[in-house]
């Protein structure tokens, strides 16, 4: 990859600090950006540096991991979150969409083995749009959306949005020609909006419009990464949310 993945560890205790920073340095193509103690902290940073990979201590001081872990998706729903676990601590890293979960002590070769998928999935979402392939046997019932947006109103047939999904805290709809919109509905307010014969909420940051997707890939133990046909966007869809996918096409 030509682009390092940044990495961001959240941990109150120093010591476990410094072991994710020995680790970082130990995988390739792997850079430390930021560390935090905390919750706020953390989520300033994540604002700030951008990471691509979070490491989040399940017992991190401030909103707790799961709170935390939802505002850093509602940032960007694209950061991987790695959960570090201390002995006896339970965390459903599937609710909280993580990527894999580490126990501590860490184990070397279990943790650089993370970072390695973390590294294989990244590539995989970096290798550029999709191909088009024949469409499925969704048929668009041609309603178009008066979108409020940040610069005006655009009016836009719902079979030219591509993909909606939260980032920076905002609802962002991404459609044909590359075209962009910032509005002020929330995601679930956006589904019910648009047509459920063409879009599918896929995750909870996430709706697809099912015609335009092209593949799906493994991405993390409980997550799939969904390519879509022109555009080098990308969603996530849980695992649960796969299977119904599956049962609609069946």
């Amino acid at each position: 990859m030509s682009e390092s993945i940044r990495v961001a560890i959240a941990d109150a205790d120093e010591q476990t600090r410094m072991a994710e920073a020995r680790l970082i340095a130990l995988a390739e193509e792997t850079d430390l950006v930021c560390e935090a103690a905390d919750s706020e902290t953390l989520l300033r940073q994540v604002e700030e540096k951008r990471p691509h990979v979070v490491l989040l201590d399940s017992n991190l001081p401030g909103v707790g991991a799961s709170e935390c872990a939802r505002m850093i998706h509602d940032i960007d729903p694209s950061v991987i979150l790695v959960f570090t676990v201390s002995e006896g601590d339970t965390l459903d890293a599937v609710e909280l969409d993580g990527f894999d979960c580490l126990a501590k002590p860490f184990v070397t070769e279990r943790a650089l083995e993370t970072m390695r998928r973390v590294r294989e999935s990244l590539r995989t979402v970096r290798e550029g749009p999709g191909e088009a392939v024949p469409p499925l046997h969704i048929r668009p019932n041609g309603q178009r959306l008066m979108l409020r947006h940040k610069d005006g109103v655009a009016f836009v047939d719902q079979n030219d949005i591509l993909l909606v999904q939260r980032e920076d805290r905002s609802t962002v709809i991404y459609a044909e020609g590359g075209a962009r919109y910032v509005v002020p509905e929330t995601l679930s307010e956006m589904d019910e909006r648009l047509s459920d014969a063409i879009f599918f909420r896929c995750h909870k940051g996430y709706i697809v419009n099912l015609n335009k997707i092209s593949a799906m890939e493994p991405y993390g133990r409980w997550t799939y990464v969904i390519k879509l046909v022109g555009t080098r966007q990308t969603a996530l869809i849980t695992h649960e949310k796969f299977e119904e996918l599956a049962r609609m096409f069946g």
